[in-house]
């Protein structure tokens, strides 16, 4: 099952612990045409895919559902605490 754009990016948002109006306010919109993206009443251009993936440290292929893989970007992380994550996501997949 392919799971929709405005589900994953509010999945994204809620796992983040932000609100609407604070993801809106980093990309410079509106919390309406934030809402709108996460209500699926419009789609976010390409410019904007670009910043959500980079906001959420997934690709953009993960936000349109053509990955089922949110990898996340762990560069600037320390390899010690790399290792604590891979750790956490095993302890997680059990």
């Amino acid at each position: 099952m392919i799971i929709p754009f405005s589900m994953r990016l509010k999945a994204l948002r809620e796992a983040r612990g932000v609100t609407q109006s604070e993801i809106a306010r980093t990309l410079s919109i509106t919390r309406n045409g934030y809402n709108s993206w996460e209500q699926g009443l419009s789609m976010a251009s390409p410019v904007y895919l670009i910043e959500l993936s980079k906001l959420f440290g997934v690709s953009v292929d993960y936000l349109l559902g053509a990955d089922s893989n949110a990898n996340l970007n762990v560069e600037g992380v320390k390899d010690k605490d790399v290792a604590i994550l891979t750790q956490l996501v095993a302890s997680l997949r059990e």
